[in-house]
C-alpha cells in the first residue's frame, strides 16, 4: 500500500496514528495492512498512504467493527473497483451501527443529567433547609 515518499518507522508510524506497534504487526499478520515498504535494512517503512489506511482502521475498529468485518472489507478492495459498491454497502450498515450507538449514549448522557440535577436538588435543598433554622 505503500506509495507516498514518507517514510516512517513502526515506532514513528505508532506515535502519528495512535496505533500499538503490536498493533500494527498484528494488522498486517491479518491481511490488513497490505505492503508495507521495507528499508535496505530489511525493516519496516510506512508511508503517507499506510499512515491515512491505519487511521481509517482505527476508526472503524474504535466504533465496534470486528477484525472480520474489516479482513473482508480489505479483502474486497484488494478486488477491484467493481467492489466499490460492496465496500459501501458495508460502511452504510457500520454507520447505522454507529449511529445506534450515539443513540444509546445519548440516552444513557441524559440518565446521567437526570440523577446530576436530582443531586443538585437534594443539595439545595439541604442547603436552604440549614439557612432557614
Amino acid at each position: 500500500m505503500t506509495t507516498a515518499s514518507t517514510e516512517l518507522t513502526p515506532a514513528e508510524m505508532s506515535a502519528r496514528t495512535g496505533v500499538s506497534i503490536d498493533t500494527l504487526r498484528y494488522y498486517e499478520r491479518e491481511g490488513l495492512i497490505a505492503s508495507v515498504a521495507r528499508a535496505g535494512s530489511g525493516h519496516r517503512r510506512y508511508g503517507t498512504d499506510d499512515v491515512l489506511w491505519v487511521e481509517v482502521l482505527r476508526c472503524l475498529r474504535e466504533t465496534g467493527m470486528s477484525i472480520e468485518q474489516l479482513r473482508r472489507y480489505c479483502d474486497l478492495g484488494a478486488q477491484g473497483d467493481h467492489t466499490k459498491p460492496e465496500r459501501r454497502r458495508m460502511l452504510e450498515e457500520h454507520r447505522t451501527l454507529v449511529e445506534i450507538q450515539i443513540a444509546e449514549r445519548h440516552e444513557a448522557l441524559r440518565l446521567i443529567d437526570h440523577k446530576l440535577s436530582f443531586y443538585d436538588d437534594v443539595a439545595a435543598a439541604a442547603a436552604e433547609s440549614g439557612a432557614t433554622q
